[in-house]
């Protein structure tokens, strides 16, 4: 055990200094922790040799994935079911194109511009069409349009996208078997009981018994995640709609929610980001940056090209169709689930996911600032407050 608590502790240090770093630079902890990976990855691999830092360890992958299932989970269960009934046209119709544009987008430009193989191409389509919920939920927190209509419809179609992300790599990747059949009817019924037993359990038990709710929402959460790794899919999408279906009941529970994002933010997600980091090849980035910048330009300009004139629909004015569409045009947490899942699965290599975990970090700054300096709708804000926001964090306190 002296080995796993030592590379335990080492990866707890990097996490403590990518939060202290993500503090003073007012920076997403998430893009932290990769970036802090990515050098930690490199500087290990230069003196010590590849996997010194147990990255590839199955209790530390077992770790990461348990992370990302619990954060896909907790995006899913933070959305507001308000904003989906009362902005239902603009978030589905904003959302589905704010996916289809870069997805089929990009995944030309990995095709026939970078000669990648079909399933690549497919793959860096898929990472390329998120956006960044944690991004655009700090943006909205700080300038005070979270509470806007606005604000609310950029939010609805932000989980919109997300979720149209998920759901295709799922369908494109995910082997169709008789297991497929057994896990979509198996996790169906899981989830139909879901938010009725969680709710029961809560009005007997909770506040009662030691974090009944807690217990309760990871064994559904492993139990349908092991579902989908039988059926050769990933946990990550049932997790993510597990979120959806409980939503209600978690806007009636914000200190529960509180809780478990500690426990997912403060202990489990660490793992996961800086394991994405560290399994980036940096000599590949060195060797071709231009790659990376031009699957950068391809996500941006194939969001603006889908997404600015269905933008305007619904709002005329310029400078929040361009607002709009650049908070849409970022991307951090699902990109790098699909790059990671690529990667896992052999269908992109190392060099081909190093690519796509910079393109997604990139495009999880550039956008946001260029919407902020030059396209802030002033006139939205409540107070008129004028704040540059850096991609920051949330609060996991």
């Amino acid at each position: 055990m002296e080995a796993q608590f030592t590379i335990a502790a080492v990866w707890l240090g990097l996490a403590v200094l990518a939060a202290i770093i993500a503090f003073h630079l007012r920076m997403s902890i998430a893009l932290v922790e990769i970036c802090v990976g990515v050098a930690a990855g490199a500087v290990a691999t230069r003196f010590w040799g590849a996997d010194s830092l147990g990255n590839n360890q199955e209790w530390l992958k077992f770790l990461a994935a348990s992370g990302v299932v619990m954060l896909t989970f907790l995006a899913g269960a933070e959305l507001d079911p308000r904003i989906m009934k009362t902005k239902l046209t603009e978030v589905s119709v904003v959302g589905i194109f704010g996916f289809l544009a870069p997805f089929l987008g990009c995944a030309a430009v990995a095709r026939w511009l970078l000669h990648w193989d079909v399933r690549a191409s497919w793959l860096a389509g898929i990472a390329l069409s998120t956006t960044s919920m944690a991004v655009i939920y700090t943006v909205m927190l700080e300038t005070g349009l979270n509470k806007t209509e606005f604000g609310k419809g950029i939010l609805g179609a932000s989980f919109v996208n997300d979720l149209s992300t998920v759901v295709g790599l799922g369908l494109i990747f995910a082997p169709f078997t008789y297991k497929t059949t057994v896990f979509i009817l198996a996790t169906a019924g899981v989830l139909i009981l879901f938010p009725l037993v969680t709710k029961a359990l809560t009005r007997i038990y909770g506040n009662r018994t030691a974090a009944i709710r807690a217990k309760w929402l990871m064994f559904v959460l492993f139990g349908i995640g092991a579902l989908a790794f039988w059926s050769g899919s990933e946990a990550v999408l049932p997790a993510y709609v597990a979120g959806i279906v409980l939503a209600e009941f978690a806007a009636q529970e914000e200190h529960w929610v509180r809780r478990m994002r500690t426990l997912t933010v403060g202990f489990l997600t660490p793992f996961y980001f800086l394991r994405v980091g560290t399994l980036v090849s940096v000599p590949a980035l060195w060797s071709a940056p231009l790659i990376v910048g031009g699957l950068l330009a391809g996500k941006i300009v194939w969001k603006i090209f889908g997404l600015y004139p269905v933008v305007g629909l619904f709002h005329r004015e310029g400078s929040e169709r361009w607002f709009y569409t650049l908070l849409m045009s970022t991307g951090l947490t699902f990109g790098a689930i699909a790059a990671v899942y690529g990667y896992s699965h052999g269908i992109v290599t190392q060099e081909q996911y190093s690519f796509l975990i910079a393109s997604v970090i990139a495009s999880a700054v550039l956008p946001t600032l260029i919407a902020q300096l030059a396209f802030m709708p002033k006139h939205l804000l409540p107070g008129k407050i004028t704040r540059i926001v850096s991609p920051a964090g949330i609060d996991e306190e």
